[in-house]
């Protein structure tokens, strides 16, 4: 194999593991509410909309074993749960910020060349 296939493939296989852990619909605009303050399971709820509670008990539990988020226990009655971002889920600043900047030009571009 070459060399250069060989690094393509490691690239490629890169980007999989990573559209794994955040791809899908719901991953980031999660990662994105729990940043914003809202720590608990309505909180994060409410201010998705369309999200299901199905769907987002699943999401949470994926976040969570990817290390992205932590479930707290806050002992006290009744029993709360809490979800914060993870110090190692803060490096994804780095992709979000590229991310919403593309989606913002990509959506200004489309929209003017529907008209067109």
């Amino acid at each position: 194999m070459k060399k250069d296939e060989k690094r393509f493939q490691e690239k490629v296989k890169a980007i999989q593991d990573t559209m794994f852990v955040l791809g899908g619909k719901w991953k980031l605009p999660i990662i994105l509410s729990i940043y914003s303050g809202n720590k608990r399971f309505n909180d994060i709820s409410n201010s998705i909309p369309k999200i299901t509670n199905r769907v987002l008990s699943k999401e949470l539990k994926h976040l969570e074993e990817n290390l992205l988020i932590k479930r707290t226990i806050v002992e006290e009655y009744p029993i709360k749960i809490e979800y914060s971002v993870t110090d190692y889920a803060y490096g994804l600043k780095e992709v979000i910020s590229p991310m919403e900047s593309w989606g913002i030009k990509h959506k200004k571009k489309i929209t003017e060349n529907s008209y067109s």
